[in-house]
């Protein structure tokens, strides 16, 4: 499928970063009101990640995730009203509002779920790129995982079984520094987890994680390598997530103003406008338009989620796969 950043792509990456933010923004004001029910995992600041990756994928490419996955589900096309609803808990939800946060999935979009299990989407997506192996088709798989995952068994079983296999799957390391309140140089023993690659006869390739041109343009080298049967890549994206673990997060283990710098500094949205209106690919207006309606969809996913019914007691045993 064509990758090439015309006018109309910029725009979509744009309108999917801003989408993801507003979307994870107001879920951190709401939840701390107490309505919305479980716990919640926010992707904000790592938007160029799932957008550089995901806007080379087609429906028919699959991606699994983690508990941290309301970016990639906007990203891959997951419909952001029935996402709210889910996160709410309510019966119009992705999931019929049984799933909550951590598991939302849609697999007529590809998204094979988020999950709750650390390191949980390897052996997932190592299975569905077998099948798109089998079926000699040239679609890809993606398996985001982060560094605390990255020290998973099952990670390291997924890896080195997909070079085994030659699949077409790419492991993306979302690295933000932290797994949970653990720094990754403290967790992880090597300087770079894509240096583990080479244990699984695999390229391993580091990526700026703020730059959306940077993450487009190494993942769609990667991709383009898996669909022509050059088997699997380790790609490493490092980044940083403004908001804690989970909401409720103090975190007391980030140096004072880690997150107001780094906002200040590297935010990826905020790169992204300024290098396209400097260069003219698109103008302030063009970005003030989607952040209007950007605003709009996400004010009346909150309203919809917020009238919408709950689940009932009959539901309790709808969508299983055994009844008993």
């Amino acid at each position: 499928m064509a990758t090439e950043l015309t006018k109309e792509r910029l725009l979509e990456a744009y309108r999917t970063m801003r989408t993801i933010r507003e979307f994870e923004d107001r879920i951190h004001a709401d939840f701390s009101t107490g309505e919305i029910p479980g716990f919640v995992h926010l992707y904000a600041g790592e938007e160029a990640s799932a957008t550089g990756i995901i806007m080379h994928l087609s429906k028919a490419d699959y991606i699994a995730s983690t508990h941290r996955g309301h970016g990639h589900c906007i990203a891959k096309g997951v419909d952001v009203m029935s996402m709210m609803a889910e996160i709410w808990g309510k019966v119009t939800g992705t999931c019929r509002g049984k799933g909550g946060s951590m598991h939302i999935a849609d697999l007529e979009q590809g998204m094979m779920g988020a999950n709750g299990i650390v390191g949980g989407g390897g052996p997932l997506i190592c299975g569905a790129a077998l099948a798109m192996k089998m079926r000699k088709t040239d679609n890809v798989a993606i398996c985001f995982f982060g560094d605390g995952a990255s020290n998973q068994g099952t990670i390291f079983e997924a890896m080195n079984l997909a070079t085994v296999w030659n699949l077409p799957v790419i492991f993306v390391a979302e690295n933000n520094g932290y797994a949970e309140a653990t720094s990754s140089s403290y967790s992880v023993a090597c300087d770079n987890i894509a240096d583990r690659a080479s244990a699984f006869g695999m390229p391993g390739v580091i990526v700026d994680g703020f730059d959306f041109f940077a993450v487009h343009e190494a993942a769609g080298e990667a991709i383009a390598r898996a669909r022509k049967g050059g088997g699997p890549t380790l790609l490493e994206v490092k980044l940083s997530r403004y908001y804690g673990h989970f909401e409720g997060d103090q975190q007391k283990y980030r140096a004072p103003n880690e997150v107001a710098n780094i906002k200040a500094a590297k935010d990826c949205l905020t790169s992204f406008a300024k290098r396209v209106t400097a260069s003219g690919q698109l103008s302030q207006s063009d970005l003030a338009r989607i952040d209007s309606e950007v605003g709009a969809l996400i004010d009346e996913s909150v309203r919809r989620a917020k009238s919408d019914p709950q689940p009932t007691a009959e539901d309790l045993l709808t969508d299983v796969y055994v009844s008993y």
